[in-house]
């Protein structure tokens, strides 16, 4: 029987040859938001090794809307230059889809990278000033950030519009919005972080009224044949936080405005969350995300073993699955699972002898410079 990893899955005019991803996942080495050679090697080995779908880190809309000054942008002619050589070499060697996270950092925004430390940038020359839903710090002794006015929201919103059109420009097959690990608009979602009193604070509705602006803003600026989709996390793990049955509520109406997949994920918000982690921790989520939205999902968190990700799938806990730091340990991860489940994958020519299932029958190996 064939696995389903290795099927291929359709959303609206993109076909991905199989249903593994690689997550993104932040380098911190961008110079003024412009991607360059640690990029190209780092997603171009991921490339070589025919995952379905790569998507490309959390990239910031605007400048203050990084996470840290070495963090990827998507606001300037040379941030689009810089991803287009990323992408012409990504093509070069194999066919998987490339999709874009486009995020904003809001309060979590301004700091260092984690080797740095981590806490606030201190030099002048290259802080900024955080913005939030509400003037709550990340952490006590922290600046608070400023709370957004209606200003403020329309001009994230017009960075979203002019990234995704940057991104469609370069060609990216997908584009996924981050609205989890406590950045901006996971800040406008959860009630331990928005305190606002008018038509985007307190309620439920009211807390999703600006992610589903962004989304549907997004979702209008992207091709129309191409996916849009989004990450959540599903839970703050902290009580009174942001939970499972108001993500739900959630990605029913995400459904609605054209949301084509749920990156399923959780916490990040707030230092006080009890997160209980183990193999797989965040597929339960994934699967109620799916069977109660009726939305396709993608399920991430300690997925490592090619069997666990079969019967993730298998099961219907998930349309995909996504690796992030399992995959930076073992960039080839696809090969050694299509060996682990009897199947084949195209590998560049100059790879191919390598593959043990050579032993066993002739592989599948891939023309120079073709997808």
């Amino acid at each position: 029987m064939a696995s389903a990893l290795f099927s291929p899955l359709t959303l609206r005019g993109v076909t991905f040859t199989n249903r593994i991803t690689v997550a993104p996942m932040c380098q911190y080495s961008a110079i003024d938001g412009v991607p360059g050679n640690w990029h190209l090697v780092h997603l171009g080995q991921f490339a070589q090794s025919g995952p379905g779908l790569i998507i490309v880190e959390a990239t910031g809309v605007e400048p203050q809307g990084r996470i840290t000054p070495g963090c990827t942008g998507l606001y300037s002619d040379a941030c689009e230059a810089g991803f287009a050589r990323v992408i012409a070499f990504a093509r070069s060697v194999g066919s998987s889809a490339l999709g874009l996270q486009l995020g904003h950092a809001g309060r979590k925004g301004s700091t260092l990278a984690p080797w740095k430390g981590g806490g606030m940038v201190t030099d002048a020359a290259q802080a900024w000033q955080t913005e939030a839903p509400s003037a709550v710090p990340y952490l006590p002794g922290w600046a608070a950030p400023s709370a957004l006015d209606s200003a403020g929201m329309a001009r994230i919103t017009a960075a979203f519009v002019q990234a995704t059109k940057r991104a469609a420009r370069l060609g990216f097959d997908l584009v996924e919005l981050h609205a989890a690990h406590g950045y901006l608009l996971h800040q406008f979602l959860s009630p331990i972080t928005n305190h606002r009193t008018d038509a985007y604070g307190g309620s439920l509705e009211n807390r999703m009224r600006f992610p589903l602006e962004v989304f549907a803003a997004i979702r209008a600026a992207f091709p129309a044949d191409k996916p849009v989709t989004i990450r959540i996390s599903a839970t703050d793990w902290i009580e009174g936080g942001w939970d499972l049955p108001q993500s739900i509520v959630f990605c029913r109406a995400l459904r609605a405005v054209g949301c084509d997949m749920i990156h399923v994920s959780s916490g990040g918000l707030d230092q006080r969350q009890a997160i209980v982690t183990g193999p797989g921790y965040q597929v339960d989520f994934c699967a109620a995300i799916r069977q109660e939205a009726e939305i396709p999902t993608m399920a991430v968190g300690q997925i490592t073993e090619p069997m666990q990700a079969e019967t993730i799938l298998r099961s219907g806990q998930a349309d995909m699955v996504a690796l992030a730091r399992g995959m930076l340990w073992d960039p080839r991860w696809p090969w050694r699972a299509a060996v682990a489940l009897g199947e084949d994958i195209a590998l560049p020519s100059p790879y191919a002898r390598a593959n043990p299932a050579l032993r066993a029958k002739p592989f599948v190996t891939r023309k120079e410079g073709k997808s």
